[in-house]
């Protein structure tokens, strides 16, 4: 196992990450024709409910113990560097369990917290069963989760990377067998196809933490005797450097995933409680909330998860160093490749909707409307990743815990209010829950943008003299589309047909939008292009 250099290890992370996103967003297609909206509300549940525990037990612990391995290996300490990974592993162990526990025994009290009042009792007894089937997961993931950590100390990052490929690969094979066979072999319910989808996060780390255990052993970085170090950490101090070192990204993390499952959980209980819509109508509106919007969403999240692999570690190069400058100087640089790339392509999911849905999803009444609105909310929560990873950077944790966690007070507390106003309004309800998402997202931004201008004296002078080019370049894609759209149909209902329309729409839309701004020298700046015929 060789290890790898800062730029191979950035390549083969990034490359890992690309993979699993398109993975992640291919499989939607076929699953979304086995079980349909109403199967994917019930699958989002469980999912939503999953990944909220998930962050309690495992966030943090891969970076602490990355960087624990990381110090007593740069110190030589061997010894300590064994006994961190088996002080994690047991710490692990009884988060875990726990947790298991609680999702397990106490299944029904989530399910009714939920999903709320409804007609049909039974619906209950299908959250309960999908959540219980996933917390085994709960099991494996977080045990998973402290190895990467573990292997990436030691600066062993591809089999890290190819782990994650492995994991995606079993619980999509999972997800979508699994389903298919019980439903259309067997006829089995729905509820236990769903039950059987979920399970798929529990192979999947069954089968991509074998590798990586089968890795540890040939590396034979953890022999099985280890003489004593020279200086003599303790288990105790080893224990308190995991907790300090883990728990602002537990609190960080734990924050993030709270804001889809408080909207998971407010738009379905003030769909079936307060407006008391049907039952199958709440189940459409809240599967586009959990799983369908939510994967054409990582279309953009893939390209903010890109920008800050690659922004985090320069800033924490550059802050280590005292040159503040080049860490404005990026962060800027961050922003306005948000402007260039992420605006249009939310512009573009939100103006093409129709097709973009029925090519994934094939037609819906309800996924076109929700969703034209919902992917703003990917928009302001990439802005948010980006700015929220630079605090990290920075070792702000503590402004970084305050803003996300006032921008998530705002959601909850805005969240029923702007959905009884849409309501009354006329509006789609769920536009409510977005908007708040959007209006907490934003606060969080602005009290980071504010307290890096205060405290590190940021300036945002070069990204607010481009932005009157960037809006332009914006109304003119926007126009563009428009006028295609009256031109060339976007309301035809067979699947393949969006492809040529995509295509066409695409690169028209998009050559027009870059060729203005290499013209206005927003390319320029960005990437250090220079113009034909300039030194």
């Amino acid at each position: 196992m060789k290890k790898n250099s800062f730029i191979e290890g950035a390549v083969v992370a990034t490359a890992g990450i690309v993979i699993v996103k398109i993975i992640g967003l291919l499989y939607v297609i076929p699953f979304n024709m086995i079980i349909g909206e109403q199967g994917g509300a019930l699958y989002g549940y469980a999912y939503n409910i999953y990944m909220l525990f998930l962050s309690i037990s495992s966030a943090g612990f891969p970076f602490a113990i990355s960087k624990l391995t990381s110090e007593y290996n740069a110190l030589g300490y061997k010894k300590a560097v064994k006994d961190t990974y088996k002080i994690a592993t047991n710490i692990i162990l009884i988060i875990s369990v726990l947790i298991f526990l609680i999702l397990f025994v106490f299944a029904p009290e989530i399910a009714k917290l939920i999903i709320g009042n409804v007609e049909n009792t039974s619906t209950y007894d299908d959250v309960s069963f999908v959540i219980r089937m996933v917390s085994f997961a709960i099991l494996v993931v977080p045990f998973l989760s402290v190895t990467k950590g573990f292997l990436q100390g030691h600066k062993y990052i591809s089999p890290t990377s190819i782990s994650q490929v492995i994991e995606q690969i079993v619980r999509v094979i999972v997800i979508l067998a699994g389903s298919f066979i019980a439903l259309k072999v067997f006829n089995a319910d729905m509820k236990t196809a769903i039950g059987i989808a979920v399970s798929g996060a529990f192979f999947g780390g069954i089968f991509a933490y074998i590798y990586l255990k089968i890795k540890i052993k040939k590396s034979k970085i953890l022999p099985k005797t280890v003489k004593k170090d020279k200086v003599d950490i303790t288990k105790k101090e080893i224990v308190q450097k995991i907790i300090m070192y883990s728990i602002p990204f537990i609190i960080i993390s734990l924050i993030y995933n709270l804001y889809n499952t408080v909207d998971m959980i407010l738009v379905s209980r003030t769909m079936n409680d307060i407006l008391k819509m049907p039952e199958t109508v709440t189940a459409s509106v809240v599967s586009i909330f959990t799983t369908w919007g939510v994967k054409l969403n990582n279309i953009l999240l893939a390209v903010t998860t890109g920008l800050t692999t690659s922004l985090i570690p320069n800033i924490v190069s550059s802050y280590t160093k005292g040159n503040m400058k080049d860490v404005n100087s990026k962060f800027n640089k961050a922003l306005q490749c948000v402007l260039l790339i992420i605006v249009p392509s939310t512009l573009f999911l939100s103006l093409l909707v129709e097709p973009i849905w029925t090519l994934f999803y094939g037609t819906s009444t309800y996924g076109p409307i929700v969703y034209k609105v919902f992917v703003f909310a990917a928009l302001f929560g990439g802005l948010y990743s980006i700015v929220v990873n630079t605090l990290q950077g920075l070792n702000k944790y503590k402004l970084v815990i305050i803003s996300v966690l006032i921008g998530l007070i705002l959601n909850t507390v805005l969240d029923v209010p702007f959905m009884l106003l849409m309501h009354n309004l006329g509006y789609d309800v769920s536009y409510g829950a977005i908007l708040a998402a959007v209006v907490g997202y934003t606060v969080s931004i602005i009290i980071s943008l504010v307290s890096l201008h205060r405290k590190y004296n940021f300036s945002f002078t070069d990204t607010k003299k481009r932005l009157p080019n960037y809006i332009l370049s914006w109304l003119v894609f926007e126009i563009v589309i428009i006028i295609m759209k009256w031109i060339i149909p976007t309301d035809m209902s067979g699947r393949l047909i969006q492809i040529p329309i995509l295509i066409i729409f695409g690169i028209i839309s998009f050559g027009i939008y870059f060729v203005m701004n290499y013209f206005n020298g927003n390319l320029q700046s960005l990437f250090n292009i220079k113009k034909r015929g300039k030194k």
